[in-house]
């Protein structure tokens, strides 16, 4: 089944989950490939991909913490 291309189906490397070919665009998961876009509809798979979302943010936010608290230190060490 062929499904329209969305105008923003040309999306940066930045855009995608982890380097996959997943993207949240307008509520909804997309998986882009070079020949097409296909929106997820297996709501088992969503779930997954939300959860992954999740996990790289929870993620994001430790190793900005870290980062922001290990400048602090060596602020203070001067």
């Amino acid at each position: 089944m062929s499904h329209p291309i969305p105008t923003w189906a040309s999306v940066q490397p930045s855009e995608r989950l982890a380097g996959t070919p997943a993207v949240r665009r307008d509520g909804r998961w997309w998986l882009i490939t070079p020949t097409g876009t296909l929106p997820t509809s297996d709501p088992a798979f969503i779930g997954e991909l939300d959860r992954f979302a999740a996990d790289l943010a929870a993620a994001d936010r430790a190793v900005a913490k870290l980062h922001t608290e290990r400048t602090a230190v060596r602020k203070d060490q001067r």
